[in-house]
């Protein structure tokens, strides 16, 4: 059915209403291609996300509200068509993140869409199946998967799970203006020989940091990915945290690689954690943006 994933019932479900969530992501804390051509990401979740609700009507029409969320509707009448029993209802989104800024909002809306509708039609919503709803609507963030992921943004596929971060704390500056994450990674980029076997290297010293639960060397990744983007998306502010980085004590440097931020990744649980925070957060008000503070998910509980 136009490479849209089967309706799989689960068994006993008589649902006609249905919710769904998702987190962002704070950029990436890796982003390159591969030496096989592969464009990857890989996911640093945040605890903001995207909520969705759905009710569904056999008789009626469909509905989204917002009325902006067009990727959401499209996705909705697909998997109310792979459901087969005709039919409508209403979605509605709401969401923390901010739109244009590398939060992985419009992913985090359609994940959350992919799991409310399917909690209410009793359709499949493994990480796996989400994905191959996603696929036809637009490259995305490798949200429907818990942890850091490295994810295959372009085709929508898990490449690995690495596990989770010990809790962390991003303080962030947002450099202002928006950003078209969809145009801006479908726009062709010749990456040489030596990046990309670059990129494979960080993608296993990222893999060997998050198993080991290592910040420091997951930092110095984001770092060293951040500093490779300025030939990409630059950021202005670059080269001032990482200078405040270093100051502070924070393990690296983050960046939204197709977004308008950079962050600064510290460790929350880390003896000295509040002044070192506290200081991280003085020094980037000093910077021209916007100053937020974002959590992971465990770092918020």
């Amino acid at each position: 059915m136009n490479g849209l994933p089967a309706a799989a019932h689960r068994v006993a479900v008589d649902i006609e209403e249905g919710v769904g969530a998702a987190c962002g992501t704070f950029g990436e804390l890796l982003q390159g291609v591969l030496p096989d051509g592969t464009a990857f990401l890989a996911t640093l979740p945040i605890s903001l996300g995207s909520r969705a609700r759905f009710r569904y009507d056999r008789y009626g029409p469909l509905h989204v509200y917002p009325a902006h969320k067009t990727k959401s509707l499209t996705l909705a009448r697909a998997m109310l068509v792979a459901h087969g029993d005709g039919g409508g209802g209403t979605l509605l989104l709401d969401s923390d993140l901010l739109v244009g800024k590398g939060l992985a909002s419009s992913s985090a809306d359609l994940v959350a869409t992919a799991r409310g509708i399917g909690a209410a039609l009793g359709l499949d919503t493994s990480p796996t199946t989400v994905e191959d709803w996603l696929r036809p609507v637009e490259p995305t963030d490798g949200v429907m998967h818990a942890g850091v992921v490295v994810f295959e943004h372009r085709a929508v596929r898990l490449r690995a799970a690495l596990g989770a971060l010990p809790p962390v704390t991003v303080v962030a500056v947002d450099e202002g203006g928006h950003v078209d994450t969809v145009g801006h990674n479908r726009r062709t980029r010749h990456v040489p020989p030596g990046l990309r076997r670059e990129y494979a290297g960080l993608v296993d010293d990222l893999t060997r940091a998050v198993r080991n639960a290592d910040l420091r060397a997951v930092g110095a990744v984001a770092t060293r990915s951040a500093v490779l983007n300025q030939y990409r998306l630059p950021k202005r502010n670059l080269d001032a945290m990482i200078g405040i980085a270093e100051r502070v004590g924070a393990p690296g440097v983050v960046c939204t690689h197709s977004g308008t931020m950079l962050g600064l990744l510290l460790d929350s649980a880390a003896d000295g954690h509040r002044e070192r925070f506290e200081a991280a957060r003085t020094a980037c008000s000093l910077l021209p943006g916007t100053l937020a503070v974002y959590r992971s998910p465990a770092a918020d509980r």
